[in-house]
């Protein structure tokens, strides 16, 4: 049994939530001016721009009709 069900809306959506407290906590601690966490949050926001990108790129467009049996919705 998994912990969590990873699938691509899941991982994107803890990705962002991690970056997204980890961006509160920071501002919140006032450590935000700090040389080497700016570069681990943004760094990390890169890492999730390139992730989805790839994604994105892997990606296929799903036909919803078969192609042995067109039909004719025009009536």
């Amino acid at each position: 049994m998994k912990l969590l069900p990873l699938n691509k809306n899941s991982l994107a959506l803890i990705t962002v939530a991690v970056l997204s407290i980890g961006f509160f906590i920071s501002g919140l601690m006032q450590i935000l001016d700090y040389f080497i966490v700016k570069v681990l949050l943004f760094g990390s926001f890169g890492i999730l721009i390139v992730i989805a990108i790839s994604y994105a790129f892997q990606n296929e467009a799903k036909k919803n009709r078969p192609e042995e049996l067109p039909q004719d919705d025009l009536h």
